[in-house]
């Protein structure tokens, strides 16, 4: 009898459960009308009736529908987006009145087989050839932009990001001499001499900014003028560190420099822009977008007050034409406006998606792409979103950002639990070299998996925001099967330019972070630091294991400072100028590194200070192909292993498939195996489901 009852009442409550609603849809078409229901995928014969013409629009439907039924959702609800280009007047902007429920999500997707794009960006049309200096271009009339009103730093045309004029058009050219008393490192000038014929007095010099790479970092400077004679160029802001000879750099926007098809030029005070087509373009057929918006979809929560924008999914859509360039009311982080850029990785630069008070958010098989910006920045109080198989390329700076540079103390203010999967980031930095490709500052408990990244001019990921071993929240991320390359050295060959980059960059505090089963190469510094894994000031207590590093300038590992840190079962291989690099002594266990392969043809085994013996080496077979005597430390193989390192190691030829052909794997036999190293497959590094948004029409 008991048994019946329990069986009653259990099925009465799978009964009485409440179910949503069938999916309340509606549409937003490039040719709709925000008069209309928005209820129909394109307009009635009559025209009376039809898809909304804007986002904002669908967004305020689903406003009044929430308000109909009493303040909240009675069933899912999508919003499609036909394909084409929406050049938003402002920013779509999400607020918790905006959200959706677990059982009620609200969807803004790519109508099927289409891909719609939120554009930041306006059309430039009315284009006219003419001749100017005997040089055929285009010009457009831009007058919204005569004296500064709206002055752009990029333009698209036909959907190829094309160069603001600079010179030299492929390469770089380098500083000369730096003529001001050395005040130390940290401190930037106001000018530099520049070598004979370099640099000119042309006549829109003034309209010019020469960028100049240093150490880690790009600074942008608005050209003041310059004294042929002197072979001195002065500046209206000074550079971020000192500028050293050798450094390189270029020199952009001069309207003498629009030499070549694809460099274009922006009068401010005419508001002509001109450029130089490429053979066989059609000025009366091209689409040309500049950028007017620095973001395109603000997601605007209140953590604080448990005010979330919540349980919304993106999907199929493309994100496009954002530009940030130093505003004179900017806050960005570490940003001072006397200074042209960033002390590290373009930390100010904002996403062209940006949320805040942001939990249970997806973005899948989107893309951001063309923009002036990083592509998408999970900030303050952002917790368990998600962004899967999206593709960010074509990037001023960097792919993702998550978290913030300060250490927030109310845990409801706090980003943590997200993921980054399946992502495809290439050819980032364009604009702001030190970019990253995937940034996450202090926040912690985030997932990193299976992304692709490469053609960045810095590092692809970088972990934490605490220089030392102060209070820090960059704890226990996970990065797993991960493919980095062409960090700092191009696909194409360009570069390196800066210094002090790696595949993987961490700061602080790292307890259970875990670096795993990643494919790290070609990673080139200029002066130094091609690092595959780099662990910087103060990185504590992480775990590098099971990852293939091979082809990078200066070591596939490095540790600058830190505490307790564990290197084991990696295979690190062709390094160039050394293999395992560790900088500084201090009074504790510094990192141990064991059950690790070394395969190497050139440089010596280990480079840095490790005069303080506070670090362990065990277990680890090391091969120089070339027969050379293996040194490490400068001491004899004996007197190393006296000093209690590498005692159960060997020195013997891993028997590798085919390392001159990036085959890694073992042959039976090899004598890795008998020292307990444990044999990991990359296959299925990177993207494990189709990336992006598809090849539907837009526009």
């Amino acid at each position: 009898m008991m048994g019946t009852l329990l069986s009653i009442l259990t099925a009465s409550t799978v009964v009485a459960a409440p179910t949503p609603a069938k999916t309340t849809v509606f549409y937003v078409a490039p040719g709709g009308n925000d008069a209309w229901s928005g209820t129909r995928a394109a307009p009635n014969r009559e025209k009376t009736d039809g898809p909304f013409a804007t986002p904002q629009r669908a967004r305020d439907a689903i406003r009044a529908l929430k308000q109909r039924q009493g303040g909240a959702l009675k069933q899912p609800v999508t919003v499609y987006l036909r394909g084409g280009l929406y050049c938003l007047a402002e920013p779509l902007v999400l607020t918790p009145e905006d959200s959706g429920t677990a059982e009620c999500p609200v969807t803004w997707a790519a109508y099927p087989d289409e891909l719609p794009a939120l554009s930041g960006g306006r059309r430039i049309t009315g284009w006219q050839p003419v001749t100017l200096d005997g040089k055929a271009l285009w010009a457009a009339e831009v007058p919204e932009a005569r004296d500064g009103g709206w002055f752009f730093h990029q333009l698209w045309i036909n959907g190829t990001r094309r160069i603001r004029a600079r010179y030299p058009n492929r390469g770089y050219l380098e500083v000369a001499e730096n003529p001001d008393p050395d005040e130390g490192w940290g401190k930037g000038q106001k000018r530099f001499r520049f070598k004979e014929g370099d640099l000119k007095a042309w006549a829109t010099v003034s309209d010019a900014e020469v960028v100049v790479a240093n150490r880690w970092v790009e600074s942008h400077l608005p050209v003041e003028r310059v004294d042929e004679a002197e072979r001195m160029v002065h500046f209206t802001k000074r550079s971020i560190f000192r500028l050293d000879p050798g450094d390189k750099y270029y020199i952009e926007h001069a309207l003498e420099l629009l030499d070549q098809p694809g460099e274009w030029y922006l009068d401010r005070k005419t508001g002509t822009l001109y450029t130089m087509p490429f053979p066989g373009e059609d000025p009366a057929k091209a689409e040309a977008v500049a950028p007017a918006l620095s973001q395109v979809v603000r997601l605007e929560g209140t953590p604080e007050l448990g005010l979330w924008v919540e349980h919304l999914k993106f999907e199929g859509l493309k994100f496009a034409h954002t530009e940030w360039y130093f505003p004179a009311d900017s806050k960005a982080a570490w940003f001072n406006p006397e200074v042209g850029g960033f002390a590290q990785a373009a930390v100010g630069v904002p996403g062209a998606v940006y949320g805040e008070g942001v939990q249970h958010v997806a973005f899948e098989r989107c893309g951001f792409l063309h923009l002036g910006t990083y592509g998408i920045e999970l900030g303050r109080g952002c917790r368990n979103n998600r962004i899967h198989a999206c593709e960010f390329s074509d990037l001023a700076a960097g792919g993702v950002k998550i978290g913030e540079t300060q250490v927030r103390e109310q845990e409801a203010e706090r980003t943590y639990g997200n993921e980054v999967s399946d992502c495809y980031l290439h050819h980032g930095g364009r604009i702001f070299h030190s970019a990253i490709g995937i940034w996450c500052g202090q926040s912690y408990n985030n997932r990193f998996l299976h992304n692709h990244i490469h053609d960045f001019y810095y590092s692809g990921f970088s972990l934490g925001w605490t220089w030392g071993y102060g209070p820090a929240l960059g704890y226990g991320n996970l990065v797993e099967g991960n493919h980095v390359h062409h960090i700092g050295v191009q696909s194409d060959g360009d570069g390196p330019i800066l210094s002090d980059m790696a595949g993987i960059y961490t700061l602080g505090l790292q307890e259970g972070t875990v670096i795993r089963g990643n494919l790290w190469h070609d990673v080139a510094g200029l002066r130094y630091g091609g690092w595959g894994i780099y662990f910087d000031e103060g990185t504590t207590r992480i775990v590098a294991e099971n990852n293939l590093v091979y082809r990078t300038t200066h070591g596939s590992f490095h540790q600058h400072y830190g505490k307790e840190n564990v290197v084991r079962n990696n295979i690190f291989a062709f390094a160039r100028d050394w293999q395992i690099q560790a900088s500084r002594p201090e009074e504790h266990q510094r990192f141990t590194l064991e059950g690790n392969i070394v395969y190497w043809d050139q440089g010596p085994l280990l480079s840095g200070n490790l005069s303080d013996f506070h670090f362990g080496f065990d277990r680890n077979l090391y091969w120089q192909t070339k027969g050379e005597a293996i040194q490490p430390a400068g001491l004899a193989w004996e007197e190393w292993q006296a000093k209690g390192m590498d005692r159960g190691s060997r020195i013997a030829d891993p028997l590798f498939e085919d390392p001159e052909h990036d085959n890694f794997t073992l042959k039976p036999g090899s004598p890795a195996l008998e020292l307990g190293f444990k044999p990991f497959d990359l296959k299925d590094v990177g993207p494990r489901v189709p990336v992006g948004p598809g090849k539907g029409s837009e526009g």
